[in-house]
């Protein structure tokens, strides 16, 4: 993975364009936004179908794991248009990403196998906006840390229809056991605002 030039040139690209990460350090950059990013792959494994990264700003989790996982579908879903601009530059190396612009909110429920997320937000909220995007079957992963709040989350996932989360090596996994309730997710700016749990 180290010897992958698509990642290479999109770290350059990354470090090199304001507002998209406070890293310039090349070796840092790969630790931060390659190999944290890959702790996930395992659990990505687990769920087959196409992988939505939500809030995927600069591009990470999605375009290392889609480096790692070429026969997976990976879409790179962002609000902000100027960071789809990036994104949609950035991908073409990758023939297995599709960059979609809107909010999590507005998207087609139940499509994904799986949806990650990484600094997007408290993982109650970023529950909120994937497991929504995932079918029965699915799963979504979030990247938390150390002071998450595990009743919290578990409580969430209950209301979306997730089961009991499971922790591992810095990620919850949430598998979707029943289908989104009504009214959820919530028009946009709710989750935030009022927080399932």
């Amino acid at each position: 993975m180290s010897s992958d030039p698509r990642l290479a040139r999109w770290l350059h690209e990354l470090v090199s364009t304001p507002g998209l990460t406070g890293i310039r350090d090349p070796a840092l950059a790969w630790r931060v936004h390659v190999e944290e990013s890959l702790r996930a792959v395992d659990s990505v494994r687990q769920f087959p179908g196409a992988v939505v990264d939500v809030g995927s700003g600069g591009g990470s989790p999605g375009l290392p794991l889609a480096a790692c996982l070429p026969e997976r579908e990976i879409v790179l879903l962002e609000s902000s248009k100027r960071k789809a601009a990036f994104l949609e530059r950035v991908a073409r190396d990758f023939a297995n990403v599709r960059v979609v612009r809107g909010r999590a909110e507005e998207q087609p429920l139940e499509t994904y196998g799986v949806a990650v997320a990484r600094a997007l937000a408290p993982p109650v909220v970023a529950l909120e906006w994937c497991l929504p995007l995932v079918a029965c079957g699915g799963a979504a992963i979030l990247f938390v840390g150390s002071s998450t709040d595990l009743a919290g989350l578990a409580r969430a996932a209950e209301k979306l229809g997730g089961a009991s989360p499971e922790f591992s090596s810095g990620l919850a996994v949430v598998r979707k056991v029943a289908p989104t309730p009504p009214g959820f997710p919530r028009r946009p700016g709710m989750a935030r605002k009022r927080p399932l749990a």
